[in-house]
């Protein structure tokens, strides 16, 4: 029984539980049945019954307590576990907790902080106005200009576009009219035609070009050249072809690198010789061309037109076709015929490619008469219509 004793209490001591009370080792190494105290009698317990208004106050206080959020616990008892209340309840009289109290803890006042501080904020501000001075050099390096403020724009609304009414067309007589009186009286302006023709651009072989001689020409002398020998040379003299030769013309126009002629025909022997010209006659546009009835067989003739102040027309990237029909100091007349020549001519240089609708459907859609300064006025293609069988009727008998 001693031995046990000295090991239970070595045991024991070990555990720090020595505190325990002698009665305890008692019951537990007692052989003795355990003794069950008396059990205890509950005596039963009456209480006045409440009036309806004490009731009533009761069921109140209740309400009110649990619309009251609950009440925040505090540091203390949230640190508190249950085995520190086990400890505590079963502590030895000895053992006391003794309340702790802290300094208050104020936020510090500008004046109480350290100088080093300021130092500090005097480097963050180089450091700030260093970088910003680098942002400022990149952009205007690179021309970036800042938004000096936000741009409010309105609320973006649809618009109708405002179709531009056309102009009417006008009969060629009054055209012509409109055209004269609206020349300024500085020089004597020419009158120009510009014709939109409806052919497809991109196709080559819807080239329009030709030549004409208008009935009534200008009062300026034109010069032609004629390329030839023997009786070909003969006939151009005999028509009035103002400078004629051969190998000797070609080889006096190469050494001086200039002309002084208005027109250039040479006949199909030449034209091969001629090319060593190309630089100087085409500079003048004046390169004699198949294509322009400039390399001739009957050189009479072609002497006779062009003296007749005979003009070339050619369409443009842009389907146009753009000639001078004469001065503004000719008459209504004069303009009226050249007009008509003009439109024979260009109707007869009409590519075959063309559907054969009419003659002026699918090909000419519109025709504008003006000065040289002066306003564009459309004429109608029934007044053209006119001026050609006008024109067939007098001067292609």
């Amino acid at each position: 029984m001693a031995a046990a004793m000295k090991i239970l209490l070595s045991q024991q001591g070990s555990r720090r539980c020595l505190w325990l009370p002698s009665s305890y080792f008692r019951r537990y190494f007692c052989s003795e049945p355990k003794q069950h105290p008396d059990p205890l009698i509950i005596e039963p317990v009456s209480y006045p019954v409440r009036s309806e208004h004490e009731s009533l106050e009761n069921s109140q206080e209740q309400e009110q307590q649990q619309q009251q959020p609950p009440r925040r616990r505090s540091q203390q008892e949230q640190g508190w576990s249950r085995e520190d209340f086990r400890y505590m309840k079963d502590a030895p009289p000895s053992i006391s907790i003794t309340p702790v109290s802290y300094a208050p803890r104020v936020a510090p006042l500008p004046e109480d902080r350290a100088q080093g501080r300021d130092a500090h904020n005097v480097d963050m501000e180089r450091e700030r106005m260093r970088i910003e001075a680098r942002r400022n050099l990149g952009r205007r390096a690179f021309k970036v200009v800042e938004e000096e403020g936000k741009v409010v724009l309105p609320f973006p609304r649809l618009i109708k576009p405002v179709k531009k009414e056309k102009s009417p067309l006008f009969d060629l007589n009054e055209a012509i009219k409109q055209v004269k009186a609206n020349a300024r009286n500085t020089f004597d302006e020419t009158v120009e035609a510009h014709v939109k023709l409806s052919i497809d651009k991109s196709r080559s072989d819807l080239i329009v070009r030709g030549t004409l001689a208008l009935p009534h020409g200008g009062k300026k002398t034109l010069r032609v050249a004629v390329f030839a020998e023997g009786a070909d040379a003969d006939e151009a003299r005999a028509a009035g072809a103002d400078i004629v030769g051969g190998v000797e013309l070609i080889d006096q126009i190469a050494k001086a690198g200039k002309i002084d002629f208005d027109h250039c025909f040479t006949t199909p022997q030449f034209f091969p010789r001629i090319a060593k010209l190309g630089k100087i006659l085409n500079r003048q546009g004046l390169m004699p061309d198949l294509k322009q009835g400039t390399v001739v067989s009957d050189v009479s003739k072609a002497v006779k037109n062009a003296k007749k102040n005979q003009i070339k027309f050619k369409m443009d990237k842009t389907a146009i076709v753009h000639v001078g029909l004469g001065k503004v100091s000719f008459t209504e007349e004069s303009l009226r015929e050249n007009v008509g020549a003009f439109m024979n001519a260009l109707l007869q240089a009409k590519p075959a490619g063309l559907k054969k609708t009419s003659k002026y459907a699918g090909y000419v859609n519109s025709f504008h008469i003006c000065s040289t300064m002066g306003q564009g006025f459309p004429v109608s293609i029934q007044s053209l219509s006119k001026a050609v069988d006008y024109y067939s009727k007098v001067h292609l008998k």
